[in-house]
């Protein structure tokens, strides 16, 4: 197993970020905010996956305004996704949010920034410096030619001090890209030589396939190497599939517990449709809350070991599969009888 760094602690509506805080799972509405009855909905089938904080645009005082009324009807805790005007970070900070996604270096003057980290300051509430390497400042890609971690550790540096000159420090730090190479990198940088948290993910990753690809790979190698306190998976998808990749990686690499599925590759030697019998148990244990492994194994090579492994499992055979129980053959059963036999064996331990 590998050892998390520590960070700061910061808190964002009684989540805790850093710290050795559990690592939490973030995603963002794709409705417009100000249709709040729309953005409450998405957020209730947001919490109901799983996601800890939920993170809303505000490209307007529309969106702005709308943040008391879905405060309202909500106690998921709300970041608040700001850009360019600096008024809109101190609208939503008096309605209520909970965290601020800002670059302090593109909301105009100092000034500007003054009045937003004492706004946050005065009401606890935290900001998350975001860089992204697709869009770091002019003078940064004249310096260094190109979008490198470098670049990006040295702008997230820029943002950090211009915040503490106004004595803010109640910080997260993003570190992101749409290339995998280049997020893994930045993010290794960052964890060297700061001790804010840091919120993890790859950005534009793609669709669902693709980005769930990418974000395993970016994300998964960060978490295994101890960085990264909160995650997000960006996918041009549902939301709700993004945070239920994120609870996937984390439960990849021990950082979440929950219900596991261990299934084989097909081959020659499978005498049973194996395919579906894996599709049909992972959709069936998806909505159990407990931290087991199943085994869905294909034939008698690896089954009955893998089988026995596992909490609960099957092993195949000829049209027909064994059941075992925490490494006990339970009895033998036909193809088609071998989905129900485990789920209502599972369920019986309920």
């Amino acid at each position: 197993m590998f050892e998390r760094k520590l960070t700061k602690k910061i808190t964002v509506g009684g989540v805790e970020i850093g710290a050795l805080s559990p690592v939490s799972v973030q995603s963002m509405c794709n409705t417009k905010t100000h249709d709040v009855e729309a953005t409450v909905e998405q957020i209730k089938r947001l919490r109901a996956a799983g996601c800890d904080i939920v993170r809303l645009a505000i490209p307007d005082m529309a969106a702005a305004e709308a943040i008391s009324e879905i405060k309202e009807k909500t106690d998921m805790p709300l970041v608040a996704d700001i850009h360019f005007d600096y008024r809109l970070a101190l609208a939503v900070a008096e309605r209520g949010i909970d965290k601020i996604r800002i670059n302090p270096g593109n909301i105009g003057s100092e000034e500007n920034v003054r009045k937003v980290a004492e706004a946050c300051r005065k009401r606890n509430i935290p900001i998350r410096i975001g860089v992204n390497g697709g869009s770091l400042e002019k003078p940064l890609l004249e310096k260094y030619g190109h979008p490198c971690p470098e670049a990006m550790l040295e702008s997230a540096k820029r943002h950090i001090k211009l915040l503490n000159k106004y004595d803010f420090d109640d910080i997260c730090i993003s570190m992101k890209s749409s290339s995998v190479p280049l997020t893994i990198a930045a993010y290794r940088l960052a964890s060297g030589e700061l001790s804010y948290p840091l919120h993890v993910g790859v950005t534009e990753t793609g669709t669902a396939w693709n980005g769930t690809i990418q974000s395993a790979v970016g994300i998964g190698t960060l978490l295994s190497e101890g960085i990264g306190d909160t995650v997000r998976v960006s996918l041009t998808a549902d939301p709700v599939e993004e945070v239920k990749t994120a609870i996937a990686i984390l439960k990849s690499v021990g950082l979440r517990q929950g219900i596991r599925l261990v299934s084989c590759p097909t081959c020659g030697r499978t005498n049973i449709d194996l395919i579906s019998l894996a599709n049909e148990v992972e959709k069936r244990i998806s909505g159990i809350d407990r931290n087991i492994t199943v085994a869905v194994m294909g034939c008698v090579v690896n089954g009955p070991g893998e089988a026995r492994e596992a909490d609960y499992g099957i092993a195949g055979g000829k049209d027909c599969g064994l059941l075992f129980k925490h490494g006990e053959v339970l009895g033998t059963y036909p193809y088609d009888r071998l989905c129900d036999a485990l789920i209502d064996l599972i369920e019986k331990d309920v």
